[in-house]
């Protein structure tokens, strides 16, 4: 017969994984690739990699930041550019149809995020490749693979004639793009109004397809990445397993974030990044206490819940900012990141209510699960919180 003690261990076990050294409450680094082509064969094809890429675990890296680079030795930043010129080659299969896997020369630079210059102590500092060359005859299209053993996504990007592609792929390790049909291109001089054309994507296929893609990076940004929105889910859940309450406060939470992710996605609405990981982690812990001093759902519960979704939605929308979505595809890029991000918490609920479910006596719950798991999210939330004043 199970017990309240096997129900301890289960969520010991589960804690193991929360806990494990990839816990972190920092943004999943992604490497943009960026191709860039002119009626008339011209093609430049960018990439941009934050150093934490570099990491064996890029969860738990920290950003290098301006401040911390103009530290660094001469040959340490030679080392960072030889390591994402080796990233580069190794994790990136460039392909040109249908001549086959190209291996682009990237020249690397020190840059901010989205190639910006480096203007703040706090700016975070990435490395930004290029690499020019002329479309060679013959060629019908390219793609890129992310290589399987890259630990992160690649996003695939494209510039016709100076104008966004609408069709924007998020990769995950091993995983293909969609070949960009780049015949017209080189047939016509880069004059006339062709020289301004985009050509078709196939009518409404290029939505389904951002929509998808996106939607499966918002799943990713929960789970298994995102340990400290899933912590906040879970602390949500030990207050009470009554449908009605949960409903409320995980419906409050979805509203928040959503709001906040949407105004900072379409631009209205900024903050630093290190704040708001900062704040997310507050949340955390403040949550988890509560748990433990007013283990009882109320109408101040829900407005908290809603308060700290504000805030975890300023999360949500930096790491979807870091992509270069095109006007034409943001809305649906948007809806596609937060329908994956609402998949991810209800599969975290699912899971928290197979382990706990069979334990009928509310009073046992909180005894053995509530009560010690409410005390190591605090714990963890406080620790995320306090960090960035010793690094």
């Amino acid at each position: 017969m199970t017990t309240p003690r096997s129900a301890l261990l289960w969520l010991c076990l589960l804690l193991c994984l929360v806990f494990s050294p990839r816990a972190t409450a920092h943004p999943i680094p992604d490497i943009p690739v960026r191709g860039a082509f002119l009626t008339g064969g011209s093609a430049t094809l960018t990439v941009r990699i934050n150093p934490r890429c570099f990491d064996p675990d890029p969860t738990t890296a920290t950003s290098l930041t301006k401040l911390q680079f103009q530290t660094l030795s001469d040959p340490r930043k030679k080392e960072l550019l030889e390591n994402a010129a080796t990233l580069a080659l190794r994790n990136l299969e460039i392909s040109f149809e249908p001549l086959g896997r190209i291996q682009p020369q990237f020249a690397f630079t020190f840059t901010g995020e989205g190639g910006a210059p480096l203007l703040q102590e706090e700016d975070v500092v990435v490395l930004s490749g290029s690499w020019s060359t002329t479309i060679p005859a013959g060629v019908t299209g390219w793609n890129v693979r992310s290589a399987p053993q890259n630990n992160v996504s690649v996003v695939f990007e494209n510039e016709i004639n100076g104008k966004p592609h609408p069709r924007v792929s998020v990769l995950f390790p091993g995983e293909r793009s969609f070949t960009l049909d780049l015949t017209a291109l080189a047939s016509a001089p880069p004059s006339g109004p062709s020289a301004h054309s985009v050509p078709a994507v196939g009518g409404s296929g290029h939505l389904a397809s951002t929509l998808w893609s996106f939607a499966k990076n918002g799943f990713g940004h929960v789970l298994p990445e995102g340990l400290d929105h899933s912590l906040f889910v879970l602390g949500i859940f030990l207050l009470c397993r009554q449908w009605k309450p949960l409903l409320l406060q995980i419906s409050a939470f979805t509203l928040a974030h959503s709001v906040t992710l949407a105004l900072a996605t379409l631009g209205p609405l900024s903050a630093p990044p290190r704040l708001v990981q900062t704040l997310i982690a507050a949340t955390i812990a403040l949550l988890a206490l509560e748990n433990l001093w007013k283990p009882a759902y109320s109408n101040r519960r829900l407005a908290l819940v809603f308060s700290f979704g504000l805030i975890h939605g300023l999360g949500y929308a930096s790491a979807l900012g870091a992509f270069s979505i095109p006007k034409d595809s943001v809305l649906v890029a948007l809806a596609g990141f937060n329908l994956g991000v609402e998949a991810g918490q209800i599969a975290v609920l699912a899971l928290a209510l197979l382990l706990t479910g069979w334990i009928r006596s509310e009073a046992l719950f909180q005894r053995w699960v509530s009560t010690p798991a409410s005390s190591l999210i605090g714990l963890t939330g406080l620790y995320w919180a306090l960090k960035p004043l010793w690094t």
